[in-house]
């Protein structure tokens, strides 16, 4: 039997980054993650009819490492930013040093990344806060989660 993959297209994908958001629990106060955790602050369309996810996760041992992400419907991964990781190689065999952005690409989902540092949005950020902050308006959230507690990176 050969296997079924289904994909979003790149119509669709875009139309659902640009999309506003609201978080869902505006009253919630969320606490950074704590190293080796993740947060799941979910979030819907104005009309309610579209839900997203904001992923905040803590690498466990390298503190100024951290990945923030959009996903909509629960599944497909929309923009997601690491900051502080490994190298990435892209499928055509390009590397990316240092932190970097994936957006997601009907080819190939969230597999491809470009350089944070070509991307003016992000350009001259400080630290994880501002990050996030900056993500967030990449991805279209105007009404916020609000987030307490202290960010550590290194």
């Amino acid at each position: 039997m050969k296997e079924t993959i289904v994909s979003l297209s790149q119509v669709v994908a875009d139309a659902l980054l640009a999309l506003d958001k609201y978080c869902v629990k505006p009253e919630t106060v969320w606490c950074y993650p704590r190293p080796g955790k993740t947060i799941e602050v979910p979030l819907r369309s104005a009309d309610g009819r579209e839900l997203f996810l904001l992923d905040v996760e803590k690498h466990k041992v390298t503190l100024s490492k951290f990945k923030v992400q959009s996903r909509a419907r629960r599944t497909w991964v929309l923009a997601r930013l690491d900051f502080g990781g490994p190298p990435h190689q892209n499928p055509d065999g390009t590397r990316i040093d240092g932190s970097h952005l994936h957006i997601y690409n009907e080819e190939y989902g969230d597999k491809v990344a470009i350089p944070l540092s070509d991307v003016p949005a992000f350009c001259n950020a400080a630290g994880m806060a501002d990050l996030l902050d900056r993500f967030m308006t990449f991805c279209h959230v105007v009404e916020r989660p609000k987030f307490q507690g202290e960010v550590v990176l290194s």
